[in-house]
This record gives structure tokens, sequence and C-alpha cells, in this order.
């Protein structure tokens, strides 16, 4: 019994020394892997106040102004065509020819008839003068001259009717040209060489280019602030061309679906921009004096909200962050960090709070080593 009881106590104290010597093999372990840990690579910059434009952004849409559907105003028949879909055209082109045979028909048909009462009238003429030497000899009355006069006036009304028929004649066989009423390009033809088409029947349609409006749905909130005059700026996805322009006009109902006002703003002279593209419009509404832009890249997203890592003594300190604007691939601060706090940009999505860090691009800032290892500063609340 003895014997059992000594040899349990061996085999328990032989357990408690090396359970000991495990766990100080691990504790060992784990000083030793953190002080391995390599620091993080990152970018740094420093928050400073700076003047930002108070903008508001929409996208919309881009009209042609001028989009003209060019129609028979004869009946004919097409001879030919003479644009393809999507060849640019410019204004006075011939596009399209009808058959104009049944207009010479009938000028040749209207010509001999002005021939015919011109002779008639020739003809009358001389009667009229011959019979009024018959009167002036006393040989015949006052009223068979009159008579004649009054024939006279009669053929040389049917001449100028027969005259302006010609002309008329002459004006709708003008209109078998089609031309193009302003430089763009063909979006459709709508029919082929050899249809028969009658008065009104459409025939090409033509996009122009030249003039193009914008119309930028933009909040009601902000209806108060929009007015003609103001400056806008236009991209669209179709062009790499910044275009500035002004508002135009503002519709003045609200729109009843969207709650917004329907703002125009008018393209001159961007043949690279297209109709029916969309069109982003930044309306500046005035200046903000000094404000704290930080890159977009240094702000990321944690369980807090909103963060920015602050670089003190080459180690990386959450700071929850406020932020306004966005322009031009800056973010306003409105609370969380103070101005000349030192933030890191490139590698804060790898951060966590008191992480170390080392700085890779040192021509980041003019003062970058000096900002890493500054002293502790508070940072607003």
């Amino acid at each position: 019994m003895q014997k059992n009881t000594r040899f349990f106590f061996i085999v328990l104290l032989s357990t408690l020394i090396i359970a000991c010597g495990a766990k100080d093999a691990s504790s060992e372990k784990s000083e030793t892997d953190k002080k391995s840990a390599k620091p993080t690579l990152v970018t740094i910059t420093q928050v400073k106040n700076q003047a930002v434009e108070t903008s508001e952004e929409a996208i919309g849409t881009l009209e042609g102004l001028t989009n003209p559907t060019l129609s028979a105003e004869v009946a004919a028949r097409v001879v030919k065509i003479h644009v393809n879909t999507g060849e640019a055209v410019k204004q006075g082109q011939l596009v399209a020819t009808l058959d104009a045979s049944d207009f010479g028909m009938q000028r040749n048909e209207a010509q001999a008839e002005v021939a015919r009462i011109e002779a008639l009238l020739s003809n009358q003429v001389k009667t009229v003068e011959r019979n009024q030497a018959l009167v002036n000899k006393k040989f015949i009355s006052q009223n068979a001259v009159d008579n004649e006069v009054a024939q006279q006036n009669v053929l040389k009304e049917q001449l100028v009717g027969a005259k302006a028929r010609v002309g008329s004649i002459n004006h709708s066989s003008s209109k078998t040209k089609i031309y193009a009423p302003a430089s763009g390009n063909v979006e459709k033809k709508l029919v082929d060489d050899g249809e028969f088409v009658k008065v009104g029947d459409p025939i090409i349609m033509i996009v122009s280019k030249q003039h193009l409006r914008a119309h930028l749905p933009f909040p009601e909130y902000i209806a108060a602030k929009l007015k003609p005059g103001l400056e806008v700026r236009l991209t669209s996805p179709t062009s790499e061309t910044v275009v500035k322009s002004t508002i135009h006009d503002l519709k003045p109902m609200i729109v009843e679906g969207s709650r917004t006002v329907d703002v125009i703003a008018d393209i001159l002279g961007s043949p690279d921009w297209q109709p029916g593209a969309s069109v982003t419009g930044t309306v500046v509404l005035g200046e903000q004096a000094a404000a704290m832009m930080v890159p977009e890249q240094s702000i990321v997203l944690r369980p807090a909200g909103e963060v920015v890592y602050v670089v003190r003594n080459n180690k990386a300190y959450q700071a929850v962050v406020k932020t306004g604007s966005h322009q031009n691939g800056m973010v306003e601060l409105l609370s969380g960090v103070n101005e000349n706090d030192t933030i890191v940009v490139d590698g804060a999505g790898f951060l966590t709070d008191d992480t170390a860090i080392k700085v890779a691009d040192v021509s980041a800032g003019a003062n970058t080593d000096k900002a890493a290892n500054q002293p502790s500063k508070k940072t607003a609340p």
C-alpha cells in the first residue's frame, strides 16, 4: 500500500513538472513571435486645411436639340438614298433623290398652255389696236372696242395663272432632291431605293451634335440655391472632355415622382458628345475657405465606424472620424483629428489600433520622418 502511494505521488509530481515546462515554453514562444512581428509598410500624409468648393452633383441625360427627321414633301418613287446609317453628313448635302419624271411632264404641259395663251394674247392685242383705229374713224362704236379690251385682260390673267402653275410644278420638282438641313450623323434609314413614298412619309433621321442640352435632376432641398448663370462642369462616359457651361434655365415645377429640380445646361461645339448618353453635372454653389481634406484611401470602415489611423512614435492609433463632402478623390473630415496630425494613407486597411508601422514613402511630405516620430497629441472627439 505504501509502495502504491509513493508511486502515485511520483507520477503526479512528474506530470506537474512537464506541464510547467510546456507552459514556460509556450509563453517563451509567444513572446518570441511578438518580438519578431514585422511592422506594416505604409505611406503617410499630414492633415491640412485647404479651400474647397461647395458643389452638388447629379447624373442626367443629354438631349439633341437639332434631330431632324426628313420626310417626303411630294409623292414619288425613291430613286436613290445617298447616305447610310451612321454616316456623317454636312448641312446642305444631298441625302436622297426622288423620281421627278411626272413633274417633268406636268411642266411641259403647263409651258404649252403658257405658249397658247401668249399666242392668243398677242392676237388679241392686235385686234384691240385695229378696232381702236376704226373707232377713231367713226366706223364702229366704242362698245366693240371695250369688249375686245375685256377679252385681252382675261387672257392676261390666264397667262399669269399658267405661269404660276409652271412655277408651282418647278417648286414641287425641286422637292424631289432632299438635302440635310443640319450637320450630323444618319441615325436611321426609313426607306430604301425603289420604294414609293407619300407626302409626309419619313425617309431619313439625322442626329446633330452641334447643340446638345443636359437635363440634370438635382434634389429639391437645394432648389433655393440654384439659379440661371451658375457654373456647371459636365462630363459624359462617351467623351474624355470636360465641358464648362452655365445653368441655362430651371423648370418651374418639382418633378413629382423623384422630387427633383430639372436643371438645364446647353453644350455647344462638342462633336464627341453623344445625344441620349448620360451626363454628370457638378454645380458650383460656393467655396469653403478652410476644410481638413484627406485622401479617400486613408478612411476605412471598422465596427466603430469610419476611422483613420493617426501616426505617433512609429505606431498607428485608431481615430473615429466624421466625414463631410467628397471631391476629386479627397474627403473632408469634420471631426476626429486635428490639423497637422499625421495619418496613414496606403496600407490603412491592413491596420488595427496600436499597430507598429514602417513608413515606405518619405517623399509623401516634407517632414515625414519627423511627423512619424512626433510626440503624442490628443485628437478631437
